[in-house]
C-alpha cells in the first residue's frame, strides 16, 4: 500500500496507530481529523499527527453537516437506543466514514483505517458505511490486529515518544461531539462502582438548587428558539448543554447491549439531547393523531437500532428518515421545561396545531363531550369479542370442567402418595 487515510482523533489508539500503520505497511499515513464539536484543540492534534509520523494531516469542520444531516433526523425520530442512549457517538460515525471515503478518493489512497477495537460497535459503523459508499476500498483496523491491551498501548506510546493524556491512574476512553460525551474504561468497567465525579465535563453534580424554566420553540420538528430568542440549531445545542448541564441534566449510566453480543457499562453526558428529545416528544404528543403517534414510536425504535447497528446508509434507514420527515409538518409550537436536580420535566406545551381540546377533555362546566354516545361506541368496539364469546362459551365451560376434574384427580393422587 502507498497511502492509508486514518480517522484520527488525537487519542491514544489513533496516535499509536499512526506509527504502527507506517511501520507495518511502509505507507504514507494521511491523518483525517473531523470536527463534530468535540471541543478539543484539533489544530494542535493535527500538528501532533505530523509529529508522530503522518505524511499529511487534514482537518475538516463538519459541525454544520453533522447538525443538519444527522442530528436533526435523530431529533425528528426521537432516536434513543434501548430507551437510554441518545446515540451521541453512533450518529457521528457514518459522517466520519463518509469523509474518510471522500478523502481517500481525492488522495488516491489504497485503504482507510480506524482505531476501533474488535469488540466495539464503532468498527461495525465504520466498516459497513465504508463498504456501502466505496466497496473497493480496503479497511484496516490496527486494534483488531495488534495484541494490545489498554495498558500495553500506553507503554507503546511511551516507548515511541507518542504524547498522550491517558495514564494508568486515569485510563478513561472518551468520545465527544456536539450531541454529547461517552466515557468508558477504568473503574467504570465495574458495574457496581459509582462513576467518579472527575469523568464529567458537561454536567454539574445535581444539588438542591433553584429550578430553572426554559421555553423551547420548534417549527416542523426543528428547534429554532430558546426563551423566544432565535438561534441556529448548533448554537441551541451548545446553549442547552450549558443551561441544562448546570442542573446536572443529561447524565446516563446504562448497561448497554452491544451489537457484537456483549453487555457494556456506558456512561453518557447529553444535556441538550435530553432536553430536546424530551420536549420534542411532548410536542408530538400534542400535535400528532393517536394512530400516527403510536406507529411512529415503533418506527423510532427501528430507526434507533439501525443507527446503532451502523446501517445509516441502508435503504431502510433512508426510507424511515423520509417517513419521519413527513410526520413533522404540524410539529410546531412551544414546550416549557423545568430543569432541576438532574431532571428535565415538561410542564407546559402549546401549538397552533394542537389536537388537545379542553372542552372535550374537561370534567368541569363546559364539557362538550357527548357522554350518551359512549355506550353505543363501547358496544360496537367490543362486538367482535362478544360474538366470539357467545359462540364459544359453552365449549369453553365444558373444557374448564374437564380441566377441573383433571386437577381434582391429580390432587387425590398426590394426597394418597403422601399418606
Amino acid at each position: 500500500m502507498k497511502k492509508i487515510v486514518l480517522a484520527y482523533s488525537g487519542g491514544l489508539d489513533t496516535s499509536v496507530a499512526v506509527k504502527w500503520l507506517a511501520d507495518k505497511y511502509n505507507a504514507q499515513i494521511i491523518a483525517l481529523l473531523v470536527d463534530v464539536g468535540q471541543g478539543e484543540d484539533l489544530v494542535a492534534a493535527r500538528e501532533k499527527a505530523c509529529q508522530i509520523g503522518a505524511a499529511k494531516a487534514i482537518l475538516i469542520d463538519a459541525r454544520k453537516e453533522f447538525v443538519n444531516d444527522y442530528i436533526i433526523p435523530a431529533v425528528t425520530a426521537n432516536a434513543v437506543y434501548e430507551d437510554a442512549y441518545p446515540l451521541t457517538t453512533a450518529l457521528s460515525r457514518p459522517l466520519i466514514a463518509k469523509l474518510l471515503v471522500d478523502i481517500a478518493q481525492q488522495e488516491n489512497a489504497d485503504a482507510i483505517a480506524h482505531g476501533c477495537t474488535g469488540k466495539g460497535n464503532d468498527q461495525v459503523r465504520f466498516d459497513v458505511s465504508t463498504r456501502t459508499l466505496a466497496p473497493s476500498l480496503k479497511i484496516i483496523a490496527p486494534a483488531r490486529e495488534w495484541d494490545f491491551t489498554r495498558e500495553t498501548a500506553i507503554e507503546y506510546a511511551k516507548k515511541n515518544g507518542i504524547p498522550t493524556e491517558i495514564t494508568h491512574k486515569k485510563p478513561y476512553s472518551i468520545d465527544a461531539n456536539l450531541w454529547g460525551r461517552s466515557i468508558e474504561c477504568g473503574v467504570l468497567e465495574d458495574a457496581w462502582v459509582e462513576p467518579p465525579e472527575d469523568i464529567y465535563e458537561l454536567t454539574a453534580k445535581p444539588y438542591a438548587s433553584e429550578a430553572e424554566y426554559i421555553d423551547v420553540y420548534f417549527e416542523e420538528g426543528i428547534p429554532l428558539k430558546i426563551n423566544d430568542k432565535g438561534y441556529p440549531f448548533m448554537d441551541i445545542i451548545m446553549r442547552l448543554n450549558k443551561l441544562a448541564g448546570a442542573h446536572g441534566v443529561g447524565r446516563i449510566d446504562h448497561i448497554e447491549n452491544r451489537l457484537v453480543g456483549i453487555k457494556s457499562r456506558e456512561i453518557y453526558e447529553a444535556p441538550a439531547a435530553q432536553v430536546l428529545l424530551t420536549a420534542h416528544k411532548a410536542l408530538e404528543g400534542l400535535t400528532l393523531p393517536r394512530e400516527l403517534l403510536h406507529f411512529k414510536k415503533m418506527m423510532e425504535q427501528k430507526f434507533s437500532e439501525l443507527t446503532y447497528y451502523g446501517l445509516w446508509f441502508s435503504p431502510l434507514q433512508k426510507a424511515l428518515q423520509s417517513f419521519m420527515e413527513t410526520t413533522q409538518k404540524t410539529v410546531t409550537g412551544n414546550v416549557r421545561c423545568k430543569l432541576h436536580q438532574g431532571t428535565c420535566m415538561v410542564v407546559g406545551r402549546k401549538s397552533p396545531f394542537s389536537l388537545y381540546d379542553k372542552a372535550l377533555a374537561t370534567y368541569d362546566k363546559g364539557d362538550a363531550f357527548d357522554h350518551k354516545s359512549a355506550e353505543g361506541f363501547i358496544k360496537l368496539w367490543g362486538l367482535d369479542s362478544q360474538t366470539f364469546a357467545e359462540v364459544n362459551m359453552d365449549k369453553y365451560r365444558a373444557g374448564q370442567k374437564n380441566n377441573n376434574k383433571g386437577i381434582e384427580n391429580v390432587s387425590e393422587t398426590l394426597a394418597k402418595s403422601v399418606k
